[in-house]
C-alpha cells in the first residue's frame, strides 16, 4: 500500500512539473508579427513596414518600391518579415517549428484569403514566395482594424507611409 502511494505521489509530482515545462515553453515560443503596407496612387510609390517581436526584442523592418499597389506592398511586408524569420533571426529551421506565430495586417483580403482560401485572382508571384515560406510554419492570422488603437499596428503604418513618401521624391 505504502508503495502504491509513493508511486502516486512521484507520478503526480512529475506531472505538475512536465505540465509546468510545457507551459513555459508555450508561453516563451511566440512570435508577433505586425505588418503593413501604404501607396501614394493605386498604382505608384510604395511602401511596406514589418515589426517582429521575438525573444523580448522588436526588430523592424522596411522597403518601398518605386512603382507598385498597396496589395502588393501589404503582401511584401508578410513576405518579408517571413524571409527576415528564415534568414536572420537566429533560429534554426527545428527551433523555428516550435514557435507559434501570429501576423498582424489590417489587410481583409489577405487575412482572408490565407484563413477561408480566397481566389487569388493578382499577385500570384508573391502568393507563391508567401507559401513557401508559411507552409512549415504555425501561423495564425489575424486582422486588426487599421488607423485604430493598435500600436504597433499604427507604428508599421506610420513606417510604410514614410517609406513610399521616401520614394515618391526621388
Amino acid at each position: 500500500m505504502v508503495l502504491a502511494a509513493e508511486t502516486s505521489l512521484t507520478l503526480a509530482l512529475a506531472v505538475k512539473f512536465f505540465s509546468a515545462r510545457i507551459f513555459s515553453v508555450n508561453t516563451e515560443n511566440k512570435i508577433e508579427i505586425y505588418t503593413d503596407g501604404s501607396c501614394i496612387d493605386n498604382p505608384g510609390p510604395g511602401g511596406w513596414a514589418a515589426l517582429v517581436l521575438l525573444n523580448g526584442k522588436k526588430h523592424t523592418l522596411k522597403g518601398a518600391e518605386k512603382k507598385t499597389t498597396n496589395n502588393r506592398m501589404e503582401m511584401t511586408a508578410i513576405l518579408k518579415a517571413l524571409e527576415w524569420l528564415r534568414t536572420s533571426s537566429g533560429l534554426s529551421h527545428d527551433q523555428m517549428q516550435k514557435y507559434k506565430i501570429t501576423i498582424f495586417s489590417d489587410s481583409n483580403l489577405i487575412i482572408q484569403t490565407l484563413k477561408q482560401g480566397w481566389k487569388r485572382k493578382a499577385n500570384t508571384d508573391l502568393w507563391a514566395q508567401i507559401d513557401n515560406l508559411r507552409a512549415w510554419l504555425d501561423i495564425t492570422w489575424t486582422w486588426v482594424k487599421a488607423h485604430h488603437t493598435n500600436k504597433n499596428n499604427n507604428l508599421v503604418d506610420g513606417l510604410a507611409n514614410t517609406e513610399a513618401r521616401k520614394i515618391a521624391k526621388k
